[in-house]
């Protein structure tokens, strides 16, 4: 496989005269064909379309359930701003990233990606997006308070049978200190097509054999699995494992109709002060076949041997 293999190109969407596309995407492209595309929505950046090699779309983008649930994506509720007052001391201001209306009195903030820019990397190609966390419109802050920077990187491989996605989020204090959680809205998410959850034939698990989101949420899990037929005979899915460096207290939420979600913040919240900032990091398969065929369990072995000490 050489780099040039894949190719980075914006969407082109042809509007009437004075009409203006309110969220864009931008394509990846392998031989031609697509292998995912960075969409910018109205309250956040996100990935979707989302193909195995076979051509196979794996996540969902909007369900009618959950429409804030975007495929591929980060995001967070309680965010807590700490603004300074007189005195030395702060007020915490928090705010929902998560949720796109008002979610238990918080309003919704927007995480805006800034810049998306790809380059070839040992013979796969790495995405660097650079991204706001901003708050919603209010009182002395037109344009939403900025609450954190995001420096996002995604560094794709294709492997047979599948992409290697490998995640790193590293999310910095801008003008103020700031903390996340304890949520279980947060951080890392994936929603499943409708085609490969368990209402409709899908299939999740994890690494110890559990089977179905009851089993799986609030557990240990070292990696989570769903895949389901795809049409036309063939089976599809996407397996996620995060980074055990940055989840010491691991906890997933994972529910048969197609949401995981999995944050090292779940559990216990996090302090990032000015100068600081926090990494979360993961790797997601996206695979043709089962999590048998494709022998997620394997992948995982290779995934821990090859992590630095």
């Amino acid at each position: 496989m050489t780099n040039s293999q894949f190719v980075l190109e914006e969407d082109v969407v042809a509007l009437p005269k004075g009409a203006f596309a309110r969220t864009h995407r931008r394509t990846l492209r392998r031989n031609g064909a697509p292998v995912l595309s960075l969409t910018q929505g109205r309250q956040r950046c996100y990935v979707y379309p989302l193909f195995t090699p076979a051509g196979f779309p794996v996540t969902s983008e909007c369900p009618a359930d959950h429409p804030h649930h975007n495929s591929f994506w980060i995001a967070s509720d309680h965010v807590h701003g700490r603004m300074p007052v007189a005195g030395g001391k702060y007020e915490e201001y928090t705010y929902n990233l998560y949720v796109d209306e008002t979610f238990q009195g918080r309003a919704p903030g927007r995480i805006v990606a800034l810049s998306s820019s790809a380059t070839p990397r040992n013979g796969g190609t790495v995405i660097i997006q650079n991204i706001e966390w901003r708050g919603p419109t209010e009182w002395a802050a037109y344009d939403g308070r900025l609450l954190a920077r995001e420096t996002r990187e995604m560094a794709i491989a294709a492997e047979p049978g599948m992409y290697v996605i490998d995640v790193t989020s590293t999310l910095a204090a801008a003008d103020w200190d700031f903390s996340l959680g304890p949520t279980r809205h947060a951080y890392f998410n994936v929603r499943a097509a409708e085609s490969i959850i368990v209402p409709n034939g899908g299939q999740v698990v994890d690494d110890r054999g559990r089977s179905g989101g009851d089993a799986i949420t609030g557990t240990e899990s070292r990696w989570v699995d769903f895949s389901g037929h795809v049409g036309g005979g063939h089976k599809a899915g996407l397996a996620v494992f995060p980074d055990p460096r940055d989840h010491q207290d691991l906890s997933w939420f994972v529910a048969d109709w197609g949401v995981v979600t999995v944050g090292p913040f779940r559990i216990n919240g996090r302090v990032v002060r000015q100068g600081e900032s926090l990494t979360a990091r993961y790797r997601v398969l996206v695979h043709d076949g089962d999590a048998r065929q494709a022998d997620v369990a394997g992948r995982y072995a290779a995934y821990l041997a090859a992590l630095p000490e």
